[in-house]
Formats: structure tokens, C-alpha cells, sequence
């Protein structure tokens, strides 16, 4: 087993040192990081948290998968590993557009 682990139904109102005092309970907890939208800064409802050994997660999505914290039942399990995402580019639809305005111009292709 790994030992970071996907915990998701995070109250809104819990914080990182509410998640790690749970965790803590069950083992030595590296890391907690819960997931916040980038826009609003608000939270998303789920985070991760990375326990010191492999036995210290398992003890931990024992014990606490399916228990109920701040009015919500946890799911705690084991973190899957992150996919590799795309490189986005940086200009918006209307500037890609712009972009290549006029490069058409008399080869007889696009503008006339």
C-alpha cells in the first residue's frame, strides 16, 4: 500500500490541522493538503493526506473510512497516482484567432 491517501466528503468547514489531528490519531502524518478551486479559493470537498510508513495508511483507511467527521462520512483510501496533464497554451480563443490575421492575405487562400 502507499502512503498517500485520497480522503473525500471533507466538511467545508474543516481545515488542514483539523485533517491531520483525525489522521494523527492512527499515525505519524506527513502531509495534509486539502484541494482548494483555484478561482474562489474555496474548497473542493476531498484533499490528500501522506502518512509516514505503509502501515500508518492502512491503519488509517481502517479506522477511518466511512466514519462521520464535522456532519459528513469520510471516504479514506489509497491515493491513485496523478496522470500526466497536458500543457495548455496561455492565449485565449480570441487571441489565437488574431494571431494569424492577415497571413492568408494573396495566396489565395482565406481573405480576398
Amino acid at each position: 500500500m502507499e502512503k498517500k491517501l485520497y480522503v473525500g466528503n471533507i466538511s467545508f468547514k474543516a481545515t488542514e490541522e483539523d485533517i491531520r489531528e483525525i489522521f494523527s490519531k492512527t499515525g505519524e502524518v506527513e502531509s495534509v493538503k486539502i484541494i482548494k478551486d483555484i478561482y474562489t479559493g474555496n474548497p473542493k470537498g476531498f484533499g490528500f493526506v501522506e502518512m509516514a510508513t505503509a502501515e500508518d495508511a492502512h491503519k488509517a483507511v481502517e479506522a477511518l473510512n466511512g466514519t462521520m467527521f464535522m456532519e459528513r462520512i469520510l471516504s479514506v483510501d489509497e491515493a491513485r497516482p496523478q496522470k500526466a496533464r497536458q500543457k495548455r497554451n496561455s492565449k485565449s480563443g480570441f487571441e489565437k484567432g488574431r494571431s494569424n490575421f492577415g497571413k492568408n492575405r494573396g495566396t489565395g487562400r482565406g481573405w480576398r
